[in-house]
């Protein structure tokens, strides 16, 4: 899944000739609270409802306002990680995709692009998601599959959050997420070869972890 495969067709860009009413009448059609700006198809910045709306005359073009992020956008060949980066620094609502030139390629609204990784990532199917401490030293993807899998059961997906200093004693967390919802025989296992779970959520009861922190993950997944 690339950039590219994400574009949605359908969410116009905006022209520098363009009036800040069509702007926001756009806006308000396709629901996002940013759009795309080009000049003869290359691409120019974004636009946001929160300057327009600031804005008394809406037949003033949009060449003579504040237009974001002109640097800031992304190539066809990107990957969702790196399209996320985008968004998480800069606050994005959209991403303009372009070509080498410059040219637009067309939109990514951010609402799509979360919606297409959650699915890559096996989030919406049935199973537990587990959060290891570990000490970046310690760190071993295979190891920690090959005690998993030992219990009969699988890793859909995995995210590895490293800590950010280099120090080696310094810990990550890693999320695992299986596709069993009964864990209680492999949070025994992992915590047996000295593995700390920092937090745990299954649909089945879970008997060596507290529970007060379940929910947490999916609870930011679905904000």
């Amino acid at each position: 899944m690339l950039a590219a495969t994400l574009v949605n067709p359908m969410i116009p860009v905006l022209k520098l000739t363009d009036s800040v009413g069509t702007a926001l009448d756009w806006m308000d059609e396709f629901r996002t609270k940013q759009l795309i700006v080009a000049d003869s198809g290359v691409y120019k910045g974004i636009v946001s409802e929160d300057i327009l709306f600031d804005i008394s005359d809406t037949t003033e073009q949009l060449g003579r306002i504040i237009i974001q992020h002109k640097d800031i956008f992304a190539s066809e060949d990107q990957h969702p990680y790196e399209l996320l980066r985008l968004v998480n620094q800069f606050g994005l609502l959209i991403i303009p995709v372009v070509h080498e030139d410059k040219t637009i390629v067309g939109s990514i609204l951010v609402s799509d692009l979360i919606e297409n990784f959650v699915n890559e990532l096996g989030v919406q199917e049935k199973g537990a998601v587990i959060v290891l401490k570990i000490a970046e030293k310690d760190y071993s993807l295979s190891e920690i599959s090959r005690l998993i899998e030992s219990n009969g059961t699988k890793i859909l997906s995995t995210y590895y959050s490293s800590s950010e200093a280099a120090h080696p004693i310094h810990e990550s967390k890693l999320t695992l997420k299986l596709n069993r919802t009964h864990i209680t025989p492999i949070i025994a296992t992992l915590e047996r070869f000295g593995y700390e779970i920092e937090e745990a959520h299954a649909n089945d009861p879970i008997e060596s972890v507290d529970q007060e922190r379940l929910d947490m993950l999916l609870r930011y997944l679905a904000t």
